[in-house]
């Protein structure tokens, strides 16, 4: 068997061992072959070299916003009316309610009555007319609430004009309190001033008869 047979017999695929055994035959002097390992990966017949192929990431585009419906964007529009009329002065104010009345004549839609309702119970527009706004946010809200954004606003919108109500009520007991105790010490003042009075003349008179006697 010629020298390095076996070798060549046993380095079928692997580069390693072909470099060992050239290493041993080698004549002397010769430089010496570096082992180059190299692992078979992959299917036969397809270098290791090869780049698997890479799938691109799918980007799904981002979900479309909810459609806005009406009613909501009417809210939306109601309540920039709203906090306008919180900032504007007492003459804009007296401009703005007979424009949102003529409004509500004309046609009797849910932010038309909620705008003039809102006008009447601010004191810079004109005298304050509460029950009138109580009756038009009512007429939105119903007895029974519901669920949409305009009658939860009418809802919230009563529930604060009541509250101011009754905290003007409870001021209003309070004052006509304290004017009855003003007007019982005024009493207790003039009757005092009376009885000083009367005293006083009695004693001028009894002091002028005894003169008359001497």
């Amino acid at each position: 068997m010629p020298a390095g047979g076996p070798c060549l017999a046993g380095a079928a695929g692997v580069l390693a061992i072909a470099a060992a055994c050239a290493a041993t035959v080698a004549p002397a002097g010769a430089e010496l072959l570096r082992p180059i390992v190299i692992a078979q990966t992959g299917a036969p017949g397809v270098s290791p070299s090869t780049p698997a192929p890479v799938t691109p990431d799918v980007v799904e585009p981002p979900p479309s916003p909810a459609p806005v419906n009406e009613e909501e964007q009417q809210t939306i529009a109601l309540l920039f009316d709203l906090q306008r009329y919180s900032v504007e002065s007492n003459e804009e104010l007296r401009r703005e309610l007979p424009t949102a009345i003529q409004a509500l004549n004309r046609a009797r839609t849910e932010p038309n009555r909620i705008r003039a309702a809102i006008l009447l119970t601010l004191p810079g527009a004109g005298p304050p007319d509460d029950a009138r706004a109580i009756a038009l946010l009512e007429s939105v809200s119903g007895k029974t609430p519901g669920a949409s954004p305009m009658k939860q606003l009418a809802a919230v919108l009563l529930a604060q004009i009541a509250e101011r109500m009754r905290g003007m009520s409870e001021e209003r007991k309070k004052s006509a309190a304290a004017q009855e105790k003003l007007d019982q010490l005024r009493a207790v003042e003039r009757s005092l001033l009376l009885e000083r009075n009367r005293n006083a003349g009695g004693a001028g008179g009894g002091g002028g008869g005894g003169g008359t006697g001497k």
